[in-house]
């Protein structure tokens, strides 16, 4: 098994309408992954998705897993886990001793595991294609069911690092209203995007202009969230920035003897077998981890965020229900529309509604100030190039076997 640690470090250092982070989100997690990528990764990915007459970003994939969920049904269940025995801010179990909540055997975990295998399947069968010939060429590869699994992954990586899709309480926070900037609103948007979006809107103006890395700056479209991006990774992944203890470990994986991921053949593929019957698992350590690519370990602590933080004590004392009908940023609009969304007029809730509000110090000034979003879409897009590197990276076999001495992280 090929290493996924180097690499992404060596280049720069069913719940219907759950959407994992907002457009804006998923967006800045594929951008920061595509800065470090590794420099014979994304020729291949563009040749996957047959788009190599325009300009080819990570970024263009990253909600297109939302995009189809109303076409492909199926794929609803692979964006969230939900144990039945969870109950933040009381307890958090993963899953406990009941196991997960929705559709048995399929979650965002088992699906990453799953779609991660298709695509080692399809990199095994080019390297067959080629034997004798290199992997230079990667022109006209363009495969449907390949790049299927890559966007599946792209955006299940991202779903992942979301606290709330892997809390099944309240659909993921989705039944609960509360107040942000004295809008009616749920939890669970409050983390898709009024976070975020905040953020956006209050970014320093220093980081509004080009910096001096041509990794960074490689990979950003002018699009409403580069600055945000500019300062996750100048101020927290760069040297000297407020990661810089803890990147090396977002990797890690522990070995788990005897796992059995139950991921078909790239053969069946060739065979017929759709992607949808190919992503299944039940997303526990024993049938997902092993020591390169561990959904369920990078999962936990992320989890535990939810009795931690995300969902405060204080929701409960103040609990309001409400049919919920999620606004579909992540699937129709781009991330300047979804800021502007957020940006209007504020709803105030009537005074038969008494709301939590989370725009305050105790909370969203909390997740401000100790760079919670931030720090989370960060780990997800260094763990989606990891993922990616691990697939994709064009290098001899006994540099992807080796631990990272021979990679030393840029100095930005």
């Amino acid at each position: 098994m090929r290493s996924i640690y180097p690499f992404a470090l060596g280049v720069l250092g069913v719940v219907p309408g759950v959407l994992g982070w907002g457009a804006a989100g998923h967006e800045i997690i594929a951008t920061i992954a595509e800065i470090y990528l590794h420099p014979t990764v994304m020729p291949t990915i563009c040749a996957i998705l047959d788009e190599d007459a325009k300009p080819c970003h990570l970024a263009s994939i990253a909600t297109w897993a939302d995009r189809v969920r109303w076409q492909m049904r199926w794929s609803a269940p692979l964006h969230y886990v939900g144990a039945v025995d969870d109950h933040p801010s009381d307890h958090c179990v993963f899953p406990g001793e009941r196991g997960w909540k929705g559709r048995a055997n399929m979650n965002v975990l088992g699906a990453i595991r799953n779609v991660s295998g298709i695509l080692e399947d399809w990199v095994e069968a080019r390297e067959s294609k080629y034997v004798g010939n290199g992997r230079a060429s990667v022109s006209g590869e363009g495969d449907p069911t390949a790049a299927e699994a890559l966007k599946f992954l792209v955006h299940f990586i991202g779903d992942m690092h979301m606290p709330l899709h892997l809390t099944g309480r309240e659909r993921g926070g989705n039944g609960v209203k509360v107040t942000f900037d004295g809008r009616a609103t749920n939890l669970h948007s409050v983390w898709d995007n009024f976070l975020i979006a905040q953020r956006i809107r209050s970014i320093p103006y220093n980081y509004t202009r080009p910096l001096p890395s041509r990794e960074v700056e490689a990979v950003l479209q002018d699009a409403i969230y580069d600055p945000y991006i500019r300062r996750v990774v100048w101020e927290g992944l760069a040297e000297g920035g407020r990661w810089q203890d803890e990147l090396n470990g977002w990797l890690d994986c522990p070995a788990t003897p005897g796992k059995n991921t139950a991921v078909k053949t790239w053969r069946e593929v060739l065979l017929g077998a759709t992607l949808s019957q190919l992503i299944f698992g039940s997303g526990t350590a024993e049938e997902t981890d092993d020591d390169v690519l561990c959904p369920y370990h990078w999962a936990k602590p992320i989890h535990e965020l939810n009795c931690e933080l995300v969902w405060p004590k204080a929701l409960d004392e103040n609990l309001s229900h409400t049919e919920v009908h999620h606004h579909d940023c992540g699937s129709h609009v781009s991330p300047e529309e979804e800021v502007a969304w957020l940006d209007g007029a504020r709803a105030t809730p009537k005074p038969h509604e008494p709301y939590l509000e989370l725009d305050t110090p105790e909370y969203a000034g909390v997740v401000r100030k100790e760079w919670v979003v931030e720090r989370l879409v960060a780990m997800a897009g260094v763990r989606l190039a990891g993922t990616l590197n691990w697939l994709f990276a064009d290098l001899p076999d006994e540099k992807v076997q080796r631990r990272p001495a021979l990679w030393t992280a840029v100095q930005l």
